[in-house]
């Protein structure tokens, strides 16, 4: 395939080296490569390592070397990628003098999560892409005029968001002048195996997940939106009482001993976290042993109606495996009721797991098919970078 340029995808998969986040770079490295574009991997945001084996942030980042080497080796990466180790301040994989070079050559960076905040060395870049997959937050923050805030945002010269209703009328978010555009999260579906044919569904509905998330709460008008999603799963945390001929089982640390009971008297089954994302293949194994996804959604994305969508629960349809979330306004653009099923009410979710046990060989083809058609690596990715120009 000709080459159709060069692009350099800035992330943070080596600095918190958990198997969902290295899947969603993947997901953005593995179709650029299949697109024709010669792609590069760079972290140097500067941001602390931290080890999940021991849940804390760490001075030494061997092992985070460690498991981006493998991510990029394995995706056809080897040779392509840097970390920057601030705190020593030594590159791993590239030189400092090479990434610095990069940003002249390419033609574009790709700023996933805006996990970079760019510096003198990316403006060199002449297209600069940001793609924000945890929208609302950045956006109020834009409206409320923070500097910081905008000049973060401005450094860039696109703006994507998964928050496919911004700016439109069934979103009330303002935009502020910047031009978002909507995107979604992709999946490289080659990635994940057709679950084999006549298999026995499995037994329980799961979901992966940090019971509270932290330091992006915000306030707007007369509005207060969590960036967590623990209030919303408390709303629906008995749904295993109703149905107990189905089992729900988490992967999630609880905070402490209260959490704990909590959730395990609701019916949940608790799995250790760790081991799951430990490894890539550990995570697309333990979705690929799930029946289905069961999950929420955070408040933030949830009661603006801003269209955002999951990029794990892309991989469980990638998997064949149906999930059930709650709506946050995705219909507008991926349909619901065959494979994928949204719901606003305790009827609506139990409906749907019903509706999953009534077909569930049928259910499982529609949540690869959608998989393939509203998040298909090279669809995603192609049109992405088609309305920048490349």
């Amino acid at each position: 395939m000709k080459n159709r340029g060069k692009i350099v995808l800035l992330h943070f998969a080596g600095q918190m080296p958990l198997a969902g986040i290295a899947w969603q770079a993947v997901h953005y490295l593995v179709p650029l490569q299949k697109l024709g574009f010669e792609t590069w991997y760079v972290e140097d945001h500067g941001a602390n390592p931290y080890d999940p084996r021991i849940s804390s942030v760490v001075m030494d980042c061997g092992y985070n070397i460690e498991c981006l080497y493998a991510a990029m080796e394995r995706h056809g990466l080897g040779g392509r990628w840097a970390y920057w180790d601030a705190i020593n301040d030594v590159y791993h994989g590239l030189s400092r003098d090479r990434v610095c070079a990069l940003y002249t050559e390419a033609d574009a960076l790709i700023n996933l999560c805006g996990a970079t905040q760019l510096r003198d060395e990316h403006l060199r870049c002449p297209v600069r892409i940001m793609i924000d997959t945890d929208p609302v937050y950045e956006q109020i923050k834009y409206a409320k005029a923070d500097p910081a805030a905008r000049a973060y945002v401005d450094a860039h010269t696109h703006f994507f968001t998964y928050g496919a209703n911004l700016g439109t009328p069934e979103c009330a978010i303002p935009l502020s002048g910047v031009p978002w555009r909507a995107t979604r999260p992709p999946v490289e579906l080659d990635l994940w195996p057709e679950p084999p044919a006549g298999a026995a569904p499995p037994a329980c509905f799961t979901t992966i997940a940090t019971w509270e998330n932290k330091g992006k709460n915000i306030d707007f008008g007369d509005q207060s939106y969590l960036w967590s999603k623990h209030t919303n799963f408390l709303e629906y945390l008995d749904l295993p009482r109703h149905r107990a001929e189905t089992c729900f089982r988490m992967a999630m640390l609880p905070p402490d001993e209260a959490v704990q009971s909590t959730v395990e008297a609701a019916g949940w089954g608790l799995v250790d976290p760790r081991p799951v994302s430990a490894g890539m293949d550990a995570y697309r194994d333990f979705i690929a042993a799930s029946r289905g996804e069961f999950t929420v959604a955070k408040d933030i994305y949830v009661r603006p109606n801003s269209g955002w969508f999951s990029d794990r629960a892309v991989c469980y349809l990638a998997a064949g495996r149906p999930v059930v979330t709650m709506g946050t306004g995705f219909t507008s653009y991926c349909p619901v009721g065959h494979g994928l099923f949204e719901y606003a009410s305790r009827d609506e979710a139990l409906a749907a797991i019903d509706a999953i046990a009534a077909g569930y060989d049928g259910h499982s083809r529609a949540a690869r098919e959608l998989a393939g058609d509203c998040f298909g690596g090279e669809r995603v990715v192609g049109q992405l970078l088609a309305e920048v120009g490349l």
